[in-house]
């Protein structure tokens, strides 16, 4: 697809639609820096202009203007995504959704939300707390990332083993097509079997169908009482082998968190706390469980234990007070930007169904030594889905650029013959579009590309991603 640049009439016309104040050219360095990257990698592209527009009508007119004269739109929330989605590798415009960041209604009656996209994660999630409600996915970036990128990506976080991911909380999204054509997917129900479920086809459709510029949200009742473990293992594969025998015992746990040892060594060296792990533990499981009653926690929590009685662990720590559970998800939290930290370094975001997990990990450190790189795991162990930080350490540049691009397509067919695939919440974007074939076959692939050309017939929104 051959796009135009902007021409300066085209920028006349674009900064008249959302005034000059809310335009940002790449002459303004510093302001604009922060448009040219997410948080993958060290990747890099600056945009022709920045747009933040305040309402779907300015991103109507702005995508209507961009359709009809072949100018590629990316769209934008806060930046913090793992797959390069948010980059602008075509150049064109950033459409910036920061000030769609209104809570537009909490309704308890219905337990449901409408929010605008740019609202913070964490700042909705203490809203509905606030009322006794509870919206459960949590990203790690849940301080930081937007509500819109969190559905883009369908992302998930810690709770989704027990309550799911962004796509269980959707009901409905306003969305402006890439023809500039504005429509709402669904309805505000809870069962809705009236047509195709283009709500769905939305959630996790990572910008290249449309921009959220509304979303309404199920919300569940608050649980007020947690109990918090962290569990040390000997052995990284009994770590894993552990968490399918606590729900064959019955328990569905709020969070479930496999870190490696030095996943846990870096996060804490990195955050100053003070946490000596003995030399002979390998790994650890974070362990929560929530409800409404504490004495059933602590029931629950016996039942926990006699499953890892069976297993070979250490001094199991249960935090007793809210300091010391907020310290360990806090070094949960902190892990990858303790790896990042510590080394250049590549995230993959792989899944498999929670009882292949030994086979994964050990399957990642066999490839680590054919290929001779180092990785450091750590992920949502209760759904399956495992996080690997390769290290570049000592790698040379050439290993580094062109043998890794071959372990790292091993860990993904290694993924797919365990019946899992290669992103469990981070998306496909930019950085794994060179695998993709590896998990979807060609009739799958023909059928995507099909909805993508509908909704997009000129290509322009968010192109070069995922396909």
């Amino acid at each position: 697809m051959k796009f135009n640049p902007i021409t300066p009439e085209a920028l006349e016309a674009l900064s008249a639609i959302v005034g000059q104040e809310h335009v940002l050219l790449p002459a303004a360095a510093d302001d604009m820096l922060r448009y040219t990257h997410d948080e993958t990698e060290d990747l890099r592209y600056e945009p022709e202009v920045v747009l933040k527009p305040a309402n779907a009508a300015e991103i109507s007119r702005i995508m209507q203007y961009c359709n009809e004269n072949y100018i590629p739109v990316t769209p934008r929330g806060a930046g913090t995504g793992l797959s390069g989605g948010a980059l602008a590798i075509h150049k064109g415009v950033i459409l910036s959704t920061e000030r769609l960041n209104s809570i537009i209604e909490i309704d308890e009656h219905n337990l449901q939300a409408t929010v605008e996209p740019g609202v913070i994660t964490q700042v909705f999630q203490e809203a509905v707390i606030a009322r006794g409600l509870y919206y459960p996915p949590d990203p790690s970036s849940r301080g930081s990332c937007f509500l819109g990128g969190n559905l883009s990506e369908s992302s998930g976080g810690p709770r989704a083993v027990k309550y799911g991911v962004t796509k269980d909380y959707v009901l409905n999204v306003e969305v402006v097509l890439p023809t500039g054509e504005i429509t709402w997917t669904g309805a505000n129900v809870l069962k809705n079997a009236t047509g195709y479920n283009l709500t769905q086809l939305m959630v996790g459709s990572e910008g290249t169908l449309g921009i959220i510029t509304k979303i309404v949200f199920k919300l569940i009742p608050y649980p007020p009482q947690n109990l918090v473990m962290l569990v040390p293992f000997r052995s990284e594969e009994e770590a894993c082998a552990a968490v399918s025998r606590i729900f064959m015992a019955g328990i569905v746990p709020s969070a479930l968190e496999f870190m490696e040892r030095e996943a846990i060594v870096w996060a804490t060296r990195y955050l100053g706390q003070d946490l000596s792990l003995p030399e002979d533990i390998a790994a650890h499981l974070l362990i929560e469980l929530d409800g409404n009653d504490m004495d059933l926690l602590f029931k629950d929590a016996e039942r926990v234990y006699e499953v890892l009685e069976t297993f070979d662990v250490g001094d199991i720590l249960v935090a007793d007070t809210e300091k010391q559970k907020n310290d360990l998800w806090l070094l949960r939290r902190n892990v990858a930007h303790a790896v990042k930290g510590n080394s250049i370094y590549k995230e993959e975001d792989t899944v498999v169904p929670r009882a292949a997990l030994p086979k994964l990990l050990r399957g990642v450190k066999e490839i680590g030594a054919k290929y001779n790189f180092k990785s450091v795991c750590y992920g949502h162990a209760g759904d399956g889905n495992l996080h690997i930080n390769i290290v570049k350490g000592d790698m040379s540049d050439d290993d580094w650029n062109n043998k890794l691009p071959e372990g790292i397509k091993e860990i993904f067919k290694l993924c797919v013959s365990l019946g899992g695939t290669i992103s469990g919440e981070h998306g496909i974007g930019l950085v794994q579009r060179q695998y993709i074939n590896i998990a979807l076959n060609e009739v799958q692939l023909r059928l995507m590309r099909g909805i993508k050309e509908l909704f997009d017939p000129r290509g322009i929104l968010n192109p070069g991603k995922i396909f």
